[in-house]
């Protein structure tokens, strides 16, 4: 079987903020960039890493969705628990230091976690939960 990675979703509320996030300071390239206002559905990725992509959407589009689950999607946004994602960096503190100027809300600052892990965490725009561990 070979079964990769292609592309993982995370709500915004504000596009424009969560571009520049994921690409003025994460660094990561604009693939796609379609729809309109605040409903655009937007595709990035590390550069050298062009089959693996993250797509920034608007968390409550489906027309399926019931008015209590918007609500409830909005909620759970709002306190940071409703998207996440886990990044790895050889040079954490360099990374650490670059995000925290790009004015990210810092979650925790690096640490190394019982579990064997040094990572960091921070929120996206939209509240996303973007944890950053170092890969050695």
């Amino acid at each position: 079987m070979d079964i990769t990675i292609h592309t993982t979703a995370l709500p915004h509320v504000d596009p424009d903020a969560s571009l520049a996030f994921y690409r003025d300071v994460l660094g990561f390239e604009v693939r796609t960039d379609v729809g309109r206002g605040k409903t655009r559905w937007i595709t990035v990725g590390p550069v050298d890493q062009p089959g693996t992509s993250i797509l920034l959407a608007p968390p409550v589009a489906d027309p399926g969705v019931t008015e209590a689950e918007r609500t409830t999607i909005t909620e759970m946004m709002a306190k940071g628990t409703y998207g996440w994602i886990l990044l790895a960096t050889r040079d954490l503190d360099g990374t650490f230091e670059k995000v925290q100027a790009g004015d990210a809300e810092v979650v925790q600052e690096p640490t190394e976690q019982p579990y064997g892990i040094r990572d960091c965490a921070f929120r996206d725009p939209a509240g996303n939960l973007v944890r950053i561990q170092e890969v050695r």
